[in-house]
């Protein structure tokens, strides 16, 4: 079932790199720096995926993170994740499930342990992106 949003953050686009080339399908790398509120504590971090575009216009991704308290850094969580793009235009709009975890359950973000999330992100031609994610219980 899905539940309340947990998180929603602002990013901007730090680095790119292409990782390798498939059959003529380059496996693009991206790496954001964001900022955002996650259940009331500000929050700050990193984001980097790579992605590979399918037939049909979809885009796969999978990527990997972590999130800190912003007047905390010792409080922090990661994630990985899996999702779908598409491209509207110019904006890039990403859909699909964060795997959460910590090491503490002591710490103010010890209730993202084992919590899985879905999302939905959007990036723009300039480099900053929104995104939300749900808590799916």
């Amino acid at each position: 079932m899905l539940g309340d949003i947990i998180f929603e953050a602002e990013g901007k686009l730090t680095g790119t790199r292409v990782l390798e080339v498939q059959n003529g399908i380059p496996k693009v790398e991206v790496t954001i720096s964001q900022e955002g509120v996650l259940r009331g504590i500000e929050v700050a971090g990193m984001v980097t995926y790579w992605s590979m575009s399918r037939d049909g216009g979809a885009i796969y991704a999978e990527g990997q993170g972590f999130i800190m308290k912003k007047d905390n850094p010792n409080d922090t969580a990661t994630w990985t994740g899996q999702g779908i793009a598409h491209y509207s235009e110019q904006t890039r709009r990403d859909v699909g499930s964060v795997f959460f975890m910590t090491q503490s359950a002591k710490g103010n973000l010890g209730f993202l342990n084992n919590m899985v999330g879905v999302f939905e992100y959007e990036s723009k031609p300039d480099g900053t992106s929104k995104g939300k994610i749900w808590e799916w219980r």
